[in-house]
């Protein structure tokens, strides 16, 4: 294999100029002293509650530690090759959510993913990924009666916040598909992936997403992650945010149970509120810190988990080569059964292509990609040394290597850059606490809901469990705080 390794991120001072432009960014000691709002983290939920405010009339200055937006809705350029760092999947929620909060040109961008793959030792097969084609599946290829089938979508259809939370999902699988271990990984493997869910979580944080998903199918942006960040970018800068990049806060101010501002680069900046999209759990600790708040809500926010990370692999293929169109998304495993905790070992047997094409990003000449995601735990990974590191890297890139090969034999050959990330690597780059590619589980929810109940003008925003993970979780999470916030500033 003639292929070049490196290091991600290692060209970020080379792209930093380039990107300022791109994205109309403003130096550190241009803005300007004083907020309406301060959005700390340029996640798709700040990105989003920033560009609300603001067609709201507000004042708003965006502040993001990394050099370029997105949080973990972005990309990085290797070998004259882009690569998104995500899987590229989301429901058709996508379509009417940025119809409505966005602009035309990001709705206009999103184009439906139609070759979803699953090959396992269980089941092989091709959906849609949409109810229709998941109900004619489980009829005739599992044998599933209608009635039962019927039965399963209502429910999960049915379910919501307020549901009870001592039904498990594994539970809930046993009810309609007792001992059918092939349906229950058809069902559950995708969300995993999605979300990081388990089958020992509440079934609502399972049902919730699978009806978004399971609705009408999987769908992308055309053009990729650069291009939609491009867009939400330069809406923001014509509704007159004030975007910095490089500017990490050092910590968010509070007088008397009420935030004023933020402090960043030793640099103090006044608001009258303050949105976090920095996480749950490093807003507490990092930047406000537990001396501000009360034990009751201390003692709640004990409890909180943080979700799992990700590991990721980047093949880029040599220009002039092609690949054959093997599928959009694959959920290969050669695992015999599903199981969550198999998913996330550092040599796990399972894992999920994205495969980019011209057609999903066109670009001239021609551009083939592919994206291997697995789940992780950060603590197989946190304490390894250098040469233990790197030899674990080397390990994964082979094990997707070998995977790749069962379905494009010969990959090796055309493949000129490869690329890889841990948990170390996300905990770096979105200080994400302990790397977590999906937030809080479930109960981070009620704390990021209540915070600013406990300081005033102290929102959070972004990933805080099933209710309000991925893409367009994120995006819905960021108008609800910009509505909350709005309310606030107005009185």
């Amino acid at each position: 294999m003639a292929a070049k390794t490196s290091r991600f991120g290692d060209a970020a001072a080379q792209l930093l100029s380039t990107k300022r432009n791109a994205m109309h960014i403003t130096p550190l000691n241009k803005v300007q002293s004083h907020y309406d709002v301060i959005v700390v983290g340029s996640g798709l939920g700040g990105l989003t509650s920033a560009n609300r405010l603001a067609a709201a009339g507000h004042s708003v200055l965006l502040l993001e530690h990394h050099i370029q937006l997105g949080g973990l809705a972005t990309w990085f350029k290797r070998g004259g090759h882009i690569f998104d760092v995500s899987l590229h999947g989301f429901p058709y929620g996508m379509v009417k959510t940025c119809k409505k909060y966005w602009g035309k040109a990001i709705r206009d961008s999103i184009v439906q993913l139609k070759n979803i793959v699953f090959d396992n030792p269980q089941f092989s097969l091709t959906t849609t990924f949409s109810k229709e084609d998941f109900i004619r599946i489980l009829q005739e290829r599992f044998g599933v009666a209608k009635s039962v089938v019927d039965d399963f979508f209502a429910t999960v259809d049915g379910m919501n916040f307020y549901d009870d939370q001592s039904l498990t999902t594994r539970e809930l699988f046993a009810r309609f598909f007792p001992g059918r271990t092939d349906i229950h990984r058809l069902l559950m493997e995708p969300i995993s992936y999605a979300n990081g869910s388990t089958l020992d979580e509440p079934a609502i944080t399972y049902g919730i997403v699978f009806s978004n998903f399971m609705n009408r199918g999987v769908f992308t942006f055309e053009g990729g992650t650069d291009k939609l960040i491009g867009l939400m970018a330069e809406e923001l800068r014509t509704k007159g945010v004030d975007i910095c990049t490089g500017a990490r806060v050092d910590r968010i101010l509070v007088e008397k149970g009420i935030t004023t501002g933020v402090v960043v680069k030793g640099r103090e900046i006044k608001a009258r509120a303050v949105i976090s999209n920095a996480g749950v759990t490093n807003t507490i600790d990092q930047l406000v810190g537990r001396a501000q708040f009360a034990p009751d809500f201390l003692g709640r926010f004990g409890k909180v988990r943080v979700n799992n990370s990700s590991c990721q692999v980047y093949f880029g293929i040599r220009k002039g080569e092609t690949i054959p169109d093997i599928g959009d998304l694959l959920f290969t495993s050669t695992a015999s059964e599903f199981s969550s905790e198999e998913m996330r070992r550092m040599d796990t047997k399972s894992r999920t292509f994205s495969l980019y094409y011209p057609k999903t990003r066109p670009q001239s000449p021609p551009d083939y990609t592919i994206v291997a995601s697995m789940n992780a735990d950060y603590d197989d990974w946190s304490g390894l040394d250098k040469p233990s590191y790197r030899a674990a890297k080397e390990a994964m890139i082979e094990r997707c290597f070998a995977g790749l090969e069962r379905y494009l034999p010969g990959i090796r050959a055309k493949v000129d850059t490869v690329e890889s990330a841990t948990p170390r690597t996300f905990n770096r780059y979105t200080l994400h606490t302990k790397g977590t590619s999906f937030g809080t589980k479930f109960e981070g929810l009620d704390i990021s809901r209540s915070l600013h109940k406990e300081i005033g003008g102290l929102f959070h925003v972004g990933s805080v469990g099933i209710i309000m993970s991925g893409w367009l979780g994120a995006i819905n999470y960021g108008v609800i705080v910009a509505n909350d916030v709005d309310g606030y500033l107005r009185g």
